[in-house]
This record gives structure tokens, C-alpha cells and sequence, in this order.
């Protein structure tokens, strides 16, 4: 039994969408994820997930939350 390119391309998918492959292993995945529905889609998986990721740290505490937060800190660091 031969495998079809899925295990490779799955190995090496995060450092594929991280742009972090050699041209050849790149092209070679990129051919792999057009044929491969599977593959394609743990791909837009992993993609969406980084992105929904990114978006989340871009995101930041209330300042009324951020000040309660500081407060506490500096009240237990008094304590110490």
C-alpha cells in the first residue's frame, strides 16, 4: 500500500502555512491540499483556528476591568 502524499502533507502542514517549507516542499503540499479534500480541509481547520486565535490576542480588557485588575496586584504585592 502507497501512500498518497497525506501523511507528509500532514506532517508538514503547519510549517507549510507558516510559509516556514522550502519552495519544493511547498509546492508539492500546495499540489497535494488542491487533490486532497481532506487534507484541504484540516488546512482551512488549522487556518481558521490561527486566525480566530490572532484576532482574540489583538483584543483587550474593559479599563475598568484592567484598573481592578492592577489593584488586586499591587494590593497582594503590598501584602508580600
Amino acid at each position: 500500500m502507497t501512500d498518497c502524499g497525506c501523511d507528509k502533507a500532514r506532517r508538514d502542514l503547519e510549517e507549510y502555512l507558516r510559509n516556514e517549507v522550502c519552495k519544493t516542499q511547498h509546492t508539492d503540499i500546495a499540489e497535494h491540499l488542491e487533490s486532497c479534500p481532506g487534507c484541504r480541509d484540516e488546512a482551512l481547520v488549522a487556518t481558521t483556528l490561527t486566525e480566530v486565535v490572532a484576532r482574540a490576542c489583538k483584543e483587550t480588557a474593559p479599563e475598568e476591568l484592567r484598573d481592578q485588575v492592577l489593584a488586586k496586584l499591587r494590593a497582594v504585592q503590598a501584602t508580600h
